[in-house]
């Protein structure tokens, strides 16, 4: 018994051991990442551009304030336009897997994702509805006086939160029956509403006037109007829910399980899940707001962390958030080099990967009938 015992601590060790390393890797692939994506661009060190190319020292020494008397335009061109890029599509990445992950756990999924299940759907209702509709009316109308809120940046989170949760919750209460959520019924049901909200912001999009060219560029989804202003509001939102999340990883590990063993083993289910589903609103909502609508991040990168780190959620959601930020990072790169100087929608990107992704999800589910790699 001792010599069992022994070497399943042994085997569990070693386990941890390779999840740590994951985890290391991770996370200096994502500040290498960080520092290669900022020497892509316009005037190099890589990708098209003018015949002046920047030195990769100077991008190395503008990032790590070194100085060495660079011309101010290169550290306008890394530290004012690339740079708050890159972080803001890295947070928005961490913020789009963490929920998916969420969302694939809460409902023991692994085709869960906010983009499937309509709460990017939602989000882009709200967020349409903010620029659609003048910000002194929608002051009004949720805050009973114009003098409260008239800033469209504080309105536009407010209003997508509100609606991904309205969505997930519409999408939730239609596919759960005698107590129980059918997988077949909860993604019809939320394919249903998704075209059903996305057909309203289509509606705003013919009436929108002056404001369709803003509007049609933001459901594209990208990062082109990114500024240090933007990663000021959303970080404090998306850091402190990914830190959440990975509290909650006990939770979501019982909930793998079903929600009757989790019941018997003292969780109080109803409450949990409804803190689960506001923490996963919250995130998708802050990213549709700033960067549009960007599907299926949050579908591939928990599906391919999972068969990496395993499905506890205590490395699993911290490795989907490093993950998820290298993935975004790297597919914003693509957009704005491999077309220059036009930008391809991060958006149109992200749905040609995961859309072939998701039916091989859906047929292998199909086939086995249990989550692949779980």
């Amino acid at each position: 018994m001792k010599g069992k015992r022994g070497g399943r601590n042994g085997k569990g060790a070693r386990r941890k051991g390779r999840r740590l390393v994951a985890l290391l890797a991770l996370t200096g692939f994502l500040l290498l990442s960080v520092l290669l994506a900022c020497m892509f661009g316009s005037i190099g060190p890589f990708g098209p551009g003018t015949p002046e190319r920047m030195p990769e020292k100077a991008v190395f020494d503008i990032l790590t304030g070194q100085g060495g008397g660079w011309p101010d335009l290169y550290n306008i061109v890394v530290t004012e336009l690339r740079l708050p890029r890159i972080v803001l599509a890295g947070l928005i990445g961490a913020g789009l897997a963490v929920a998916g992950a969420i969302m694939q756990a809460l409902f023991r999924n692994p085709m869960a994702d906010p983009y499937i299940l309509g709460l990017s759907a939602g989000a882009s209702l709200g967020a349409g509805l903010t620029l659609a509709v003048p910000a002194t009316v929608w002051t009004f109308a949720v805050f009973g006086s114009v003098m409260m809120v008239t800033n469209t940046s504080v309105l536009l989170p407010f209003l997508t939160f509100l609606g991904a949760l309205g969505a997930v919750l519409l999408v939730f209460s239609i596919a759960r029956t005698g107590g129980k959520v059918n997988t077949d019924t909860l993604l019809l049901s939320g394919i249903a509403v998704s075209a059903f909200l996305s057909a309203i912001v289509m509606f705003l999009l013919f009436i929108a006037g002056h404001q369709f060219k803003s509007l049609f560029f933001w459901m594209l989804g990208g990062f082109g109007a990114a500024s240090w202003g933007q990663v000021a509001i959303v970080a404090p939102v998306v850091v402190p829910c990914v830190v959440l999340t990975v509290l909650f990883a006990r939770d979501l590990n019982l909930l793998l399980t079903g929600e009757e063993t989790a019941r018997n083993l003292g969780m109080n289910v109803g409450r949990v899940k409804w803190q689960l589903l506001l923490l996963s609103s919250l995130l998708t909502g802050i990213c549709v707001a700033f960067a549009g609508i960007i599907g299926f991040v949050g579908l591939i990168i928990p599906h391919i962390i999972r068969i990496m780190v395993g499905p506890d959620h205590r490395y699993l959601v911290p490795a989907s958030a490093l993950a998820g930020a290298i993935f975004l990072v790297w597919v914003d790169t693509a957009a704005r080099t491999m077309m220059a100087p036009t930008e391809i929608p991060v958006g149109i990107l992200t749905a040609m990967t995961g859309g072939p992704f998701f039916l091989y999800l859906l047929r292998t589910s199909k086939r086995t009938g249990r989550w692949a790699g779980g």
